[in-house]
C-alpha cells in the first residue's frame, strides 16, 4: 500500500492532498491511499521555506524597536448583496398533490430563475460561471442525482455533458430510456474545485447545507417515483448515513417517501472499467426498472 510521507511541514500541500483524497472518496471509492503525514516543525527563530544556509545566518535575537502607533485606517464597507428570499424546507414526506405538469414546468423556472440563478449563500457563488440546475422530464418516474457540476458543466449550465455525463447516458439507455425521459440534477448547483490545480472536489457540508434546500423543492416538484443517487456525495446527504458506498448502493432505501437506489457515480466506471463494477451498476439499475415496472432489455456479452 502507498504510504505518502510530507516532511516540509506545509499545510497548505496537507490540505490540497487531503482534499484530492476526499475527491476520491467522493466517488465510491472503497478504500484510498493511506498517508502518513510527518511534519516537521522549522527550529524556533527560523523563516519557514527558507535555505538552511540563511536560517543560520539570521541573527539569535534582535533588539525590538518600539514603533509609533497609528490611528486605524478607515475601510470602506462592502457593498450590500441582494441575496434570494428564504426557502421553506419541508423535512417530512412529500404530501402534497402532485402537480399537473404545465404546472411543474413553471414552478420549476421560478425555481431557478428566482433562487438558484442569483444565489450567493456560499463561497461557490465566487468562483462559478454559471448555476447547473438541471434538466429533464417533469413527469419523469426516474430522478439521477449526482454530486455537483464539473468544468463541463459549469461552462455549459448543464448537467452530465462531460465524459462522466456520457457514461450516464449510457446507463440510461441501458435501462430503454432516453435523457428526455428521465430527470438529472445534483446536490449543489455551482462547481466545487480547488482553484491552483484547477480538480473538482467534493462539496464542503457548509456548501451542501448551503444549496440543498433548492434539491428538496425540485424534487418535490417532479416528484418522481424513484431516485437513483450517484456516488458518495448524494448517497451520503439523502440517506444521512457515513457508511462506505459498498454497504449502500445496490438496496433500496427511502428519503421522504420516494424510493432511493444508490449507485456507482458514472465517473467511478470510467476509472474502474471492470466487468464486476458494470455488472453491479446493471443489477442495480434493474431493480430500478422492476420497481418502475417496466421492461428489461436484452443484453449481450460484457457489460457497458
Amino acid at each position: 500500500m502507498t504510504i505518502i510521507s510530507i516532511m516540509d511541514g506545509s499545510n497548505p500541500a496537507k490540505h490540497r492532498l487531503n482534499l484530492w483524497l476526499k475527491s476520491e472518496q467522493a466517488l465510491g471509492l472503497p478504500s484510498v491511499p493511506r498517508v502518513d503525514f510527518a511534519e516537521a516543525a522549522p527550529p524556533a527563530g527560523s523563516v519557514a521555506g527558507a535555505p538552511a544556509a540563511l536560517q543560520s545566518a539570521a541573527p539569535k535575537s534582535a533588539a525590538r524597536v518600539a514603533q509609533p502607533t497609528l490611528p486605524p485606517v478607515p475601510r470602506a464597507p462592502e457593498p450590500a448583496v441582494s441575496a434570494p428570499p428564504s426557502l421553506i424546507v419541508l423535512e417530512t414526506t412529500y404530501d402534497e398533490p402532485v402537480l399537473a405538469r404545465d404546472e411543474k414546468i413553471k414552478r420549476l423556472q421560478e425555481l431557478d430563475s428566482d433562487y438558484v440563478k442569483g444565489c450567493v449563500r456560499c463561497g461557490l457563488s465566487k468562483t462559478r460561471n454559471q448555476t447547473v440546475f438541471g434538466e429533464g422530464d417533469p413527469d419523469a418516474p426516474v430522478c439521477f442525482v449526482g454530486e455537483g457540476p464539473g468544468k463541463d458543466e459549469d461552462a455549459s449550465g448543464r448537467p452530465f455533458v462531460g465524459r462522466a455525463g456520457q457514461k450516464l447516458n449510457d446507463m440510461i439507455g441501458a435501462m430503454g430510456l432516453r435523457r428526455e425521459d428521465v430527470y438529472i440534477c445534483n446536490i449543489v448547483k455551482c462547481r466545487a474545485f480547488l482553484s491552483d490545480i484547477g480538480k473538482d472536489r467534493p462539496p464542503s457540508e457548509e456548501e451542501t447545507a448551503a444549496c440543498t434546500p433548492y434539491l428538496v423543492k425540485q424534487v418535490g416538484i417532479v416528484r418522481p417515483k424513484v431516485i437513483v443517487t450517484l456516488g458518495l456525495p448524494s448517497t451520503r446527504y439523502l440517506l444521512k448515513s457515513k457508511d462506505a458506498m459498498t454497504k449502500m448502493r445496490g438496496r433500496w432505501h427511502a428519503w421522504r417517501g420516494i424510493k432511493v437506489m444508490p449507485t456507482w457515480h458514472p465517473a467511478y466506471v470510467l476509472r474502474n472499467y471492470t466487468e464486476q463494477t458494470r455488472r453491479e451498476v446493471w443489477d442495480d439499475l434493474k431493480k430500478v426498472l422492476v420497481e418502475l415496472g417496466l421492461p428489461i432489455p436484452k443484453r449481450s456479452g460484457k457489460q457497458d
